[in-house]
């Protein structure tokens, strides 16, 4: 939102991986202060043990458990940010890793573990080149991160499954496909369809020079079934959260009027086969 309370156009370009990648990494490490003081405590962040909130319609995994058993199970959490859900599952008797690309997100999440009882590793890396050995994960999981923001998604897909035990389970959860054709406004202006929902051109800003400065990527549902088969992993289910009543919170784009007519957020079930 601009400073005069107004929503920006979306600028739509061409955007590759390496830009994507360059302009998102100082995106969030430019932002990871504000980020935290805006959203930190609803995530969990500053909590002991953290907190695992898939989307912004406040689905927990404490309450809906998409992941299943995750005791003594090794879980690699992709586009972790500041790590609150792999803190809570490292508190809940997992063994997870956590990657993002923002070194900034990264410390927010080094930060919060002083105060608990397990430490969890966090790596720099990219999701498109998960920096593991093959088949080193029993489950895979990632709210709202990196998938989105990289331009070869079908690739993270394909990384997810090469990391993943037969049998392993992954879950993801992204901006609902059809939130595309929407302005990013929580009010009434956020009702209008204003861009196609096939038009794939990612979303950029750009600073005073030109340069990317921030990056989303559009994939419609089928789209992100495809990319799902192609890897080779069995997809199970979709979730497509409601807006709970009497659940007051704005996120962003996400809003009470916004949610009672469609869905801001849709979670992939997913599976390599046994």
């Amino acid at each position: 939102m601009d400073e005069d309370g107004t929503h920006p156009p979306r600028v739509l370009g061409p955007v590759d991986s390496a830009a994507s990648d360059r302009a998102n990494r100082q995106w969030w490490d430019s932002d990871a202060d504000a980020y935290h003081d805006e959203h930190g405590a609803y995530l969990g962040v500053e909590s002991t043990g953290g907190d695992f909130v898939w989307c912004p319609e406040n689905l927990r995994e404490a309450d809906i458990g998409l992941l299943g058993d995750i005791v003594g199970k090794t879980i690699l959490e992709v586009g972790c940010g500041s790590a609150p859900c792999a803190r809570w599952l490292a508190a809940h008797g997992a063994h997870p890793v956590g990657i993002d690309l923002s070194r900034g997100m990264l410390a927010h999440g080094v930060a919060a573990m002083a105060g608990d009882a397990q430490r969890v590793p966090l790596v720099q890396a990219t999701a498109e080149r998960l920096p593991f050995a093959g088949a080193s994960y029993d489950l895979a999981c990632s709210a709202f991160g990196a998938v989105p923001f990289v331009a070869d998604s079908a690739g993270v897909m394909a990384e997810v499954a090469r990391v993943l035990r037969p049998g392993g389970r992954w879950v993801f959860a992204v901006n609902h496909p059809m939130r595309w054709m929407f302005p990013d406004d929580p009010g009434p202006a956020g009702l209008t369809v204003t861009i196609p929902y096939f038009n794939r051109t990612p979303y950029a800003e750009r600073d005073e020079s030109g340069a990317i400065t921030y990056v989303e990527h559009h994939r419609t549902m089928g789209d992100r079934i495809r990319e799902i088969r192609a890897a080779g992993l069995i997809l199970d289910d979709v979730v497509e959260p409601e807006w709970p009543e009497d659940f007051e919170q704005e996120w962003g784009q996400w809003s009470p009027l916004r949610g009672a007519y469609f869905p801001g957020t849709a979670i992939f079930c997913c599976r390599k086969p046994a």
